[in-house]
């Protein structure tokens, strides 16, 4: 399949070039966006979040204001754009948008990107569609309901005649801009572009090895820094010894960072800079640091402690978030079925640590980065600097990988502040041992189960949840779990009980929380999808069964009347509907995928779970086999619906990343703490699945016409419950307690 002319990068002379003076052409964009082609050379406003422009060369250019993280969101954007247009695949040229907040939000992060932008690059599509029209109704002098528009042409059918874009741009450019209420969309019979499998436009630069990542940044004159932070967060330097360090060949000098006040939001950790003219001897010069840290509220943190401490707090009452019927008060031992379940602490472990390349302008500073969030990075070193936040210029790479650290632009702040200091454009590359020591780590996390099991059915459902909010990152007082986060797979679980009741614990934080992918869907997917294969135990029901039971009557639950407000992940209940058949749907295409498989052999078996989140459904069983202690994870099946898909290989794709995420998860992944510090410090004891650990994973797409859903992070949270509740169908073992490896080896 032919593929897209190559992602640029345009600056402002470049689009002047472009469609000022030197071209013309259409351009439709974002209210006020000071990048856009339509604003720059036009002088122009719409409503439009996106934009899209059409040259005198008959391409079509679109601005992708979201970050490329391998999801392919620079070739879902084309596509939904492409389609509306009647533009042919082979014109489309993607332009990478730089910070600005007029766009709307950038943060490339909750599996929203489609999700909030369908519509309206469907309508912008359509608007310069019915532009072009308009100037071939003219031009042709036909009634503008005779002409059809595709393949990057208008034409009039009757008479044989035809215009490409490239000769209608600058007479469409001249007209006013339609009313969106007036556009004609297509029929999702009439898709083009929309639901077919594009390959990524990245695709062949990421394989010739042309693309540009973060680290591949260069200037003229670039220094490197390497950066010794604290260890135990809150630390500050007390002593420095940098003698050694300064006679390292190629460093340039050693630069003391301020440890910042406060809660860490998205300010620096401080420490001690060693730049020089190559990465080596940035490196090499920090290794012969002598330094001394003062002690820190956090220096007795020790997560073992501190997750048996919370594993008891679960135990006991907590907050009340959620009631459905009344409290269940009496609890029979032999009616009564209880377990805990802990995760803990999380790395993201991307391939590409967090990268950044600053350097001082006439008019403020210019940044490269490899960042999630371009608009937080502009915002955060602006406040650094004592800037303005137009006079910070944010360039976005490729991400190899993101997982959401790259939503956290403490890296660029200290790129930025190191060439205000030198003078000088500066590269800051965290090292893997920087990544997983200094980061921003998913939360431990304990979960508490009870449940009353009568003969015929579950009668009531008691949860509690605990672990340090990522509210601490950004408030020192936050000291227990907010609702954002309990509506991430902990409340929002549409179980037909008679009673349930949801309660959360304290938890204090001693280390930056941060958002990883899926959240604390990670946590509650697992807590949940365990309870479900136990309860299924006691019952003598199969686990699907279980979960049908559970979910009752297909219907929309919209948790009226029990005490909590559902945020639906900011969308709107009755657009995204928590819904039950939709459940059940997921469930079936596992069920019918299943009777396709051989019968397990001895010492095999299979596990389930299913699990809601960023508004998709998912469904996921897992086939492991365990021989003498030796664990084997053989075969994942993952069923997924979220609605209206725009590329179905990416869809494919994401999900088999989740479903190696979180075998990753479920495996080995686990960061702990002594004396207030990671003990964890590069990948031979923080692993990642490994392709000989890597099942045959088959993914299955249910259909259907529902608006888009998530699509990256859905994938994830039913993994972990699926395998632990495999080995229990393998061998009798329930494992409440991730990662997997503490008990078998993997």
């Amino acid at each position: 399949m032919s593929s897209f002319t190559a992602v640029q990068n345009f600056s402002r002379r470049d689009v002047l070039k472009l469609f000022g003076a030197a071209g013309g052409g259409l351009a439709l964009g974002a209210s006020g966006l000071s990048w856009s082609p339509m604003a720059i050379a036009q002088d122009k406003e719409s409503r439009l979040n996106l934009f899209v422009a059409i040259g005198e060369d008959n391409k079509v250019y679109l601005t992708c204001h979201r970050s490329e993280m391998g999801q392919g969101i620079r070739t879902g954007i084309p596509q939904v754009l492409a389609d509306e247009l009647g533009a042919s695949w082979d014109n489309v040229v993607v332009i990478q948008g730089l910070a600005d907040k007029r766009y709307g939000s950038q943060n490339t992060d909750g599996s929203r990107s489609i999700r909030r932008g369908f519509d309206k690059m469907r309508e912008m599509g359509a608007m310069a569609r019915t532009m072009l029209e308009q100037a071939a109704s003219k031009r042709l002098n036909v009634p503008l309901n005779e002409l059809k528009t595709e393949d990057n042409k208008v034409s009039h059918s009757s008479s044989g005649r035809s215009l490409t874009f490239g000769e209608l741009a600058m007479a469409a450019s001249k007209l006013p801009l339609p009313d969106a209420a007036t556009l004609k969309l297509k029929s999702p019979q009439a898709f083009t572009h929309i639901g077919k499998s594009h390959k990524i436009v990245d695709m062949d630069d990421i394989l010739t090895g042309k693309a540009l990542y973060g680290y591949d940044v260069r200037l003229d004159g670039m220094l490197y820094a390497s950066i010794s932070r604290p260890a135990v967060l809150g630390s500050q330097l007390t002593s420095l010894d940098d003698a050694d360090a300064r006679k390292v060949a190629g460093v340039v000098d050693v630069i003391k960072l301020p440890v910042p006040k406060g809660a860490p939001s998205f300010q620096p950790l401080g420490g001690v800079a060693v730049v020089a003219n190559n990465s080596w001897s940035a490196i090499e010069g920090r290794n012969k640091l002598i330094t001394q840290w003062s002690t820190s509220g956090n220096d007795t943190h020790d997560s073992r402690a501190y997750l048996q401490a919370l594993t008891s707090r679960v135990q006991q009452p907590g907050k009340l978030v959620r009631q459905q019927g009344e409290e269940k008060q009496d609890w029979p031992e032999s009616d009564t079925i209880s377990a805990v379940y802990t995760v803990p602490y999380l790395a993201h472990a991307m391939m590409e640590p967090p990268t950044a390349t600053a350097r001082m302008t006439q008019d403020g500073v210019e940044i490269w980065a490899s960042t999630q969030t371009p608009q937080s990075a502009q915002q955060t070193v602006a406040a650094a600097l004592g800037l303005k936040e137009e006079q910070v210029i944010v360039h976005v790479t490729l991400l190899g990988g993101g997982f959401g650290r790259k939503s956290k632009p403490d890296f660029c702040v200290e790129a930025a502040l190191l060439a205000k200091h030198t003078g000088k454009p500066v590269k800051v590359s965290w090292s893997r041992e920087d990544e997983l020591q200094n980061g921003y780590l998913h939360a431990i996390s304990a979960q508490y189960f009870k449940a009353k099991v009568s003969a015929s059915a579950v009668e009531a459902i008691l949860q509690r949840t605990g672990f340090p909010s990522i509210s601490s990152t950004f408030n020192t007082a936050a000291d227990e779990p907010s609702a954002s986060e309990l509506d991430l797979g902990f409340v929002d679980v549409p179980l037909a009980v008679k009673s349930l009741r949801c309660e959360s614990v304290k938890a204090s934080a001693h280390t930056r929380i941060g958002w990883m992918r899926s959240v604390c869907n990670i946590q509650h997917g697992f807590g949940i999808g365990c309870f479900v294969d136990e309860l299924a135990q006691k019952r003598q029901l199969p686990t699907l069964q279980m979960w049908r039971e559970l979910l009752g009557e297909d219907r929309q639950e919209t948790f009226a009347d029990q005490g909590f407000k559902y945020g639906n992940y900011g969308e709107d209940l009755t657009r995204h509907p928590v819904d039950v058949a939709r459940f059940k749907g997921v469930i079936a295409a596992i069920e019918e995928a299943m009777l396709k498989q051989p019968k397990p052999k001895k010492g095999q078996g299979w596990g389930f779970a299913v699990h809601r989140s960023f508004t998709a459904f998912v469904a996921t069983a897992t086939l492991v086999e365990v021989k003498d202690k030796q664990l084997k994870v053989l075969k994942s099946i993952i069923a997924i619906d979220a609605g209206t898909l725009v590329n179905p290989d990416r869809v494919r794709s994401q999900l088999e990343g989740g479903v190696m995420f979180g075998l990753s998860i479920a495996l080995m992944g686990e960061i702990s703490f002594k004396d207030g510090r990671v003990e964890q410090s590069n990948f031979h004891d923080y692993p990642l699945l490994r392709m000989s650990q890597c099942p045959d994973i088959e993914t299955l797409i249910v259909t259907s016409d529902a608006v888009p859903a998530g699509v990256g992070e859905p994938g994830v949270p039913p993994i972990a419950p699926s395998v632990v509740n495999a080995i229990f169908a393998a061998t009798g073992q329930r494992i409440r307690d991730l990662p997997i490896n503490k008990l078998l080896s993997v």
